[in-house]
Formats: C-alpha cells, structure tokens, sequence
C-alpha cells in the first residue's frame, strides 16, 4: 500500500487525524485504522477522518472511532473537517454542507480558528438521555474532580439498557442559567476524551429541557476549552441546534499503512 498523507487537527482538545480521500484510494479497514489510532505505536487520535467527494453535498465525512468502528457523527470532528476540506480545496469558501451518516451538516468557518456547524436535530429526548447524532446518556454529579469517569463511564455504556450499540457517558454539573461542565468518557475510544462536541450538545439540550438553563449555553471540556452550544427549544423538542468552537491544524505528515498492518496483526 502506498503511504499515505494526513493532516492532525484537535477541536476544543479533541484529536483527530484527517485524510484527503476523494479519490477513493484509502483502505477503510477497521483494523488498519484503530492500529493508525493506537498511541504509541500509530499516529495516535480519538478519531480517523476522511474526506470523500459526495454526489448531493460538498463532500462526504466518514468518521472511525480509535477501535475501527465507523461512527454516524461526530461534533468536534465535523469542525475540524470543515476546515480541512476548505484547506485542500474541497470547498473554496466559508460556508460548505457535507454529507455524514447522520444527515447533512452545515458549517461556517467564523475565522482561522474558530468554526461552527449547524446540528441534526436531536431524537429520542428522554429525561437524561438523548440522541444528538449518536446516543449520550447525561450524569448529573456534584463534583466532577471526584467521579471515576473510566470506571462509572464504562459500566453505563455496556449497561444492557443501551445493548446493543451502547451509548456515551457525559458526566455534568449545571449552573444556571448557562452554564455547563463536563467529562466524557466516549464509546469506541473506550476512555474519557478532552472534549466531546455531540456530548456537549446533549449535555445542553438536557440542561434545557430539565435543569433550568437556557440557550445559548456555555460548555467547558475537561480539557479546559468552551464549546458554544445554541439553538430554539419548541413544542415538538428542539431545532436550529449549532455548535461552535475552536479548532487547531497540529501538524502534517505521511504514514506508511504496511508498518501499521504489521503492527495491527
């Protein structure tokens, strides 16, 4: 296999390695692709990006978690997708739709570093959990420092309630009237994140509709950063949900996938 080129971006501490796959040439092999994600032994990242061309949008996202697994959606990495696209051309100005499993998004790149995207309506709002794009299940806690986020977090995702897809786990403490704070620990990375964007959004979304606050809400990662979360609560749930925050280009590279094949074996 020929090497290939990426690009390391992070949104709001959210590491991602994003790939130029419009023509169709990158092997999506689930175990080619958690061996990319593994640390130390790959490039190390929460999620695989590719972009692809689409035939009804700009261009298609396709996300993979660490483990291989492919993902509907992702919050942090669908911004920092739009910048990539506009950086190698994929799009040529601020505004761009891209196709994902879960729906068509919306982005607007606001500046050099700072993007938002336009959410897919959340479903299946059920007092403490709800699907904005993937399944979270919310954890309201007192204090965040003392919540064992690998242990509690893994036991709710593989909680037979969720089977068998499972569901993320974002543990949060609310302040009104909009403000949050929250750690995750995410499905298929199988570990707390820095940040989680589609749990940002279902952190607020609940907060809305059961703990006072209102939009636009203000979130801060347990990496230290702050995601913008917005939106127009209704009679039938919510709308217009957009998510904004900063996203950073680390570096770029080229990967040789044998070395990888042979690491994943």
């Amino acid at each position: 296999m020929k090497p290939i080129r990426f690009v390391k971006m992070h949104g709001a501490g959210n590491d991602f390695v994003l790939v130029d796959d419009r023509d169709g040439a990158f092997p999506c092999e689930h175990r080619l692709i958690a061996a990319m994600a593994t640390r130390p032994g790959g490039i190390g990242c929460e999620g695989v990006i590719l972009v692809q061309a689409s035939d009804t949008a700009d261009f298609k996202m396709r996300f993979f978690n660490p483990d291989g697994s492919e993902a509907d959606l992702c919050g942090n990495g669908s911004r920092c997708v739009a910048a990539f696209a506009r950086e190698i051309g994929a799009v040529s100005g601020r505004a761009m739709r891209f196709e994902t499993a879960a729906g068509f998004v919306d982005a607007e790149i606001l500046d050099q570093d700072l993007v938002r995207i336009a959410m897919p309506d959340p479903k299946g709002l059920d007092g403490d959990f709800v699907v904005a794009g993937v399944p979270h299940k919310i954890v309201v806690v007192e204090s965040l420092a003392k919540v064992d986020v690998e242990a509690e977090g893994r036991r709710i995702r593989l909680a037979e309630e969720f089977a068998p897809g499972g569901t993320n786990v974002d543990f949060v403490t609310y302040r009104a009237p909009d403000r949050v704070a929250i750690r995750t620990y995410e499905r298929g990375v199988e570990s707390e994140t820095f940040a989680c964007g589609t749990g940002s959004v279902a952190a607020a979304i609940v907060g809305v509709a059961s703990h006072g606050l209102s939009f636009p809400v203000r979130v801060k990662t347990g990496g230290g950063y702050e995601l913008a979360v917005d939106g127009e609560r209704t009679e039938g749930g919510f709308s217009g949900i957009t998510l904004t925050g900063p996203v950073k280009r680390v570096y770029e590279g080229v990967i040789d996938l044998d070395s990888l094949d042979m690491i994943s074996e």
